[in-house]
């Protein structure tokens, strides 16, 4: 009997050892048989995880809202200034008249505004996380450099219509910023596409490129909004003056102002949408990582 105690003696009290060490919340019963309890932990874990999963799906819901808000004020942007110019300025053409200056307002907006506007919140969508960041920037480099293709052949229609008027150019404080909304947005895309898309640029440049690239891009944004409604109003102002061809005074707020002032409105509401955007922090790309700017050759697949 003894040395059966003897031999038993160790095996039996090995659970109240454990016990007398450990506080019972976190007693190894698995060695004593119990299959329960495993159970509090993961109730516990799933509890824990829930909040953060309900909070992670209202946060994409948010932003699929405001994306949504997005394009659809991109569009009316686009519907406003074309039913502006095609109805009350009498369209457009190529030959140096007025319907040849009616080109700049429309490719503008749709360029330096919502093209523009669209490219730049691509990285944000929640569908573009955790896959191959290559192909979205080669289509964000695109969709960029589609928008100042438009600013330039816009800026091009009015150069060529005050030359041909012998009007002259670059008066304006609206031009000023124009000009510099697209000169900074053509280096823009030149320093991006070398430093994020070529292999030659290393490491370094971009980690010193990235934060200049984002801060420029919302600035750039800022100029377009300002040369847009400023050159909206200009035109008002121009065109009606209530004078002898029939038109209202601006001041009466005719339908033409009406519909100008809604566009200026329309772009408005287009960028602080797309800052809203910009600004969130919940949506950025959750694999945005310093490592994530090592050096990968343009054709080569990134895994970022």
């Amino acid at each position: 009997m003894s040395q059966q105690m003897q031999r038993g003696g160790p095996s039996s009290p090995s659970c109240s050892s454990t016990s007398d060490r450990f506080p019972l919340s976190h007693l190894n019963t698995a060695e004593c048989g119990s299959e329960t309890s495993a159970e509090p932990e993961k109730h516990e874990v799933r509890a824990n995880n829930a909040p953060t999963d309900l909070s992670r799906m209202k946060s994409i819901i948010m932003f699929y809202v405001c994306y949504l808000l997005c394009l659809c004020l991109g569009l009316a942007c686009v519907v406003c200034v074309c039913l502006w110019n095609s109805r009350w300025r009498g369209g457009f053409a190529w030959d140096g008249s007025t319907l040849q200056f009616n080109w700049h307002p429309v490719l503008m907006v749709t360029g330096l505004v919502v093209v523009y506007g669209i490219g730049a919140v691509l990285y944000r969508i929640p569908l573009t996380w955790g896959q191959n960041k290559l192909p979205w920037k080669l289509l964000h480099a695109l969709l960029m450099l589609i928008a100042l293709v438009l600013s330039i052949v816009g800026l091009c229609a009015v150069f060529d219509f005050h030359n041909a008027k012998s009007t002259p150019n670059l008066y304006s404080l609206h031009s000023w910023i124009g000009i510099a909304a697209t000169a900074l947005f053509a280096m823009q895309w030149v320093v991006g596409v070398a430093g994020f898309l070529l292999p030659c640029s290393p490491t370094s440049l971009r980690k010193l490129l990235k934060p200049v690239h984002v801060w420029l891009g919302g600035s750039i944004l800022l100029l377009s909004i300002a040369a847009c409604i400023s050159g909206i109003n200009e035109k008002l102002f121009f065109v009606l003056k209530g004078n002898a061809s029939g038109t209202e005074p601006y001041g009466s707020l005719p339908p033409e102002a009406l519909l100008g002032n809604s566009l200026g409105v329309l772009i408005v509401a287009f960028g602080l949408v797309v800052l809203k955007i910009l600004s969130n922090h919940k949506w950025q790309r959750p694999d945005s990582r310093p490592e994530d700017l090592a050096y990968t050759p343009l054709l080569q697949e990134e895994n970022e």
